[in-house]
């Protein structure tokens, strides 16, 4: 998950800042990985975004798709 992680965040130019879920899959895996898209002060204002990660059974990154945006301050109910 690290290395998918790694490699979304080489890709976007920006850090992953978790992995929120991981799934195993016929041919690998998918992963949730959260994303601070902008930063702001204070931080919980900050845009984050959910990319869904699909890595081969390697870990190597085979495809990603943003899922959803948001502050960091929101809460879901």
């Amino acid at each position: 998950m690290r290395r998918a992680a790694d490699q979304l965040a080489e890709l976007l130019g920006r850090e992953a800042s978790s992995v929120s879920a991981v799934t195993a899959t016929d041919d690998g895996w998918t992963a949730e990985v959260e994303v601070v898209e902008i930063e702001r002060i204070p931080d919980t204002t900050s845009v984050m975004a959910s990319y869904r990660v699909r890595m081969d059974s390697g870990g190597e990154l085979t495809g990603y798709e943003r899922t959803r945006r948001y502050s960091r301050g929101h809460i879901e109910r």
